[in-house]
């Protein structure tokens, strides 16, 4: 490359400036007297341009007061009577910025420290370095760019976000919906509350604007609600009846805060650290396979899922590789469910031990396939274990995807068809029961031509248990989040905070303010106050 070109290169991109080494003329200290964001003992235009960055924080889902803008704002108007105050108000901006930089790419908490045992990539993202780059080329956008996550639900949440902040204090929650005439509002029923019912949908984009409100819940109105209730995980049958009613009764602020919530967990979600991916969102009862090319996502696969119980049996956040598949699977019963559910069972009932398809493995690794007593007494302090055989009634169907893990969860099929169907769907131990395994095992095994649907519900019918190690194993993320857009452009989703993990976030996020806040982040406060 020509030197001429060399240069320009060097000076134009940030790429440029980090590969060439030209860091090493940008003034990021104030030990040395040279100062990143002061010019002639005033603050330079980047230094405001970085305080308006800081002041839009929320756009992002962050906020502006854990990055002091405010006093930073007031502070770079100000004259600067002193060195001292040039300092201070240097090394404060750079805190602020490099603490936004950070916590835009990487999030405010580490997610272990909350409830998810995700293997976090290491911090790959050089948040100093990238600053001072973008400092040295005129341009706090390349290092905005660079720290904001690529995932595309990212971004389409973001124009969702602005629009519900937009919606707090609109006159549509001003007051509550008027009480439901009963148990429920149906079609066609009267109800004093249908103009500001009308004003809701409309406000949300489930009605269009104009809209004539008529006399009774009917005709549009009704299709307004059974959008909503579409967008909110409901069954849109236009029934209002209470789940509905407290969903239209949640104001805007509480929407904010959901959307601001899954942007943080987008922030350390590891959804692109492959090229195939599957991903679990537990609280929408739902997974989808990825394909990834660069910052693309193509979704060729999603189904219901049915997980664990929120009371007792939650399912973990965690990401693991599938690394085999078993077909006409054995149940291995748990032993916490073979002491709580399944020996209670056959005392009452020991019929049910030869109707399940049960039989109980001893230690020594005898297989029994009868019942008695003393059976019931080995299984009940673990001195045997039971389980179910390949066959139309085992509760894991017919296939089993496994990725090892230390809570024992795993993906398969299930006999209870019907409850794919519900719109909540916890309801199992903790392991994920998929609608659609066939097409799950077609994904999982794309890469093996000799893997064909024939051979793989063949596989599946045999009855005689066979697992197959995947040639390339495939990363599997249980992932949380209560705010979705699932198209490009399309309308927002919102869920149930079914486990509570919501509020957990919150609170988590709430400690991290007041721990930055406490922490000055300028040495004296304000800077006037130093001259």
């Amino acid at each position: 490359m020509p030197l001429t070109t060399l240069k320009q290169f060097c000076r134009s991109s940030l790429l440029g400036l980090l590969m060439c080494g030209c860091l090493a003329a940008v003034p990021v200290t104030a030990d040395d007297g040279r100062l990143m964001w002061i010019v002639d003992g005033h603050p330079s235009s980047l230094a405001k341009s970085a305080v308006q960055i800081l002041a839009q924080a929320a756009n992002e889902g962050l906020d502006p007061a854990d990055y002091d803008a405010a006093g930073l704002k007031d502070d770079v108007l100000k004259p600067l009577k002193s060195v001292a105050a040039q300092k201070t108000l240097d090394t404060a901006l750079t805190k602020a910025f490099t603490r936004y930089l950070h916590d835009l790419h990487y999030g405010r908490v580490d997610p272990r420290t909350v409830y998810a045992n995700f293997d976090v990539p290491p911090k790959s993202l050089d948040v100093t370095a990238v600053l001072n780059a973008a400092v040295a080329a005129g341009n706090l956008d390349q290092a905005v760019s660079a720290a904001t996550p690529t995932f595309p639900l990212y971004r389409a949440l973001l124009p969702w976000l602005a629009r519900y902040r937009a919606l707090v204090g609109d006159p549509a929650w001003a007051s509550n919906l008027s009480a439901l005439p009963g148990n429920k509002l149906e079609p066609g029923g009267a109800y004093a509350g249908t103009a500001l019912l009308a004003a809701r949908l409309v406000a949300l984009g489930d009605l269009p604007s104009g809209f004539v409100v008529p006399n009774r819940y009917e005709g549009p109105l009704v299709d307004g609600v059974k959008q909503f209730q579409k967008r909110h995980g409901l069954t849109p049958d236009g029934v209002i009846g209470k789940g509905t009613f407290e969903q239209l009764n949640v104001k805007p602020a509480a929407r904010v805060e959901q959307i601001e919530l899954t942007l943080e967990r987008l922030r350390w979600t590891p959804l692109m650290t492959d090229k195939r991916m599957l991903v679990v969102n537990l609280p929408e009862f739902e997974l989808r396979g990825l394909e990834i090319n660069g910052d693309q996502v193509q979704i060729p696969l999603q189904m219901n899922v049915i997980v664990g119980k929120s009371l007792n049996t939650q399912t973990p956040m965690f990401n693991e590789q599938m690394r085999a598949i078993e077909f006409s699977p054995y149940w291995n019963v748990p032993p916490s469910i073979t002491r709580a559910e399944t020996v209670p069972k056959l005392r009452r009932d020991p019929g049910y031990f030869d109707r399940q398809g049960f039989e109980i493995v001893t230690r020594s690794g005898e297989v029994v396939t009868h019942l008695d007593d003393a059976q019931l007494a080995a299984l009940q302090s673990g001195q045997a274990r039971i389980r179910q055989r390949p066959g139309a009634q085992n509760a894991l169907g017919d296939i089993k995807f496994i990725f090892p893990n230390n809570d024992n969860i795993y993906m398969h099929h299930t006999p209870s068809v019907g409850l794919f169907q519900r719109d909540r769907r916890d309801f199992s131990h903790g392991c994920i029961r998929v609608e659609a395994p066939v097409a799950l095992a077609e994904f999982v095994l794309k890469g093996e031509p000799e893997w064909t649907t024939e051979k793989i519900r063949d596989a599946m019918e045999s009855g005689t248990s066979k697992t197959i190690r995947l040639k390339t194993p495939i990363m599997v993320v249980i992932a949380y989040g209560t705010a979705l857009v699932k198209q490009r452009g399309g309308a927002i989703y919102f869920y149930a905070d079914i486990y509570g993990h919501d509020k957990r976030l919150q609170m988590a996020l709430n400690r991290y303010s007041q721990t930055v806040r406490n922490q000055s982040l300028k040495p004296a406060g304000n800077v006037a106050r130093l001259d």
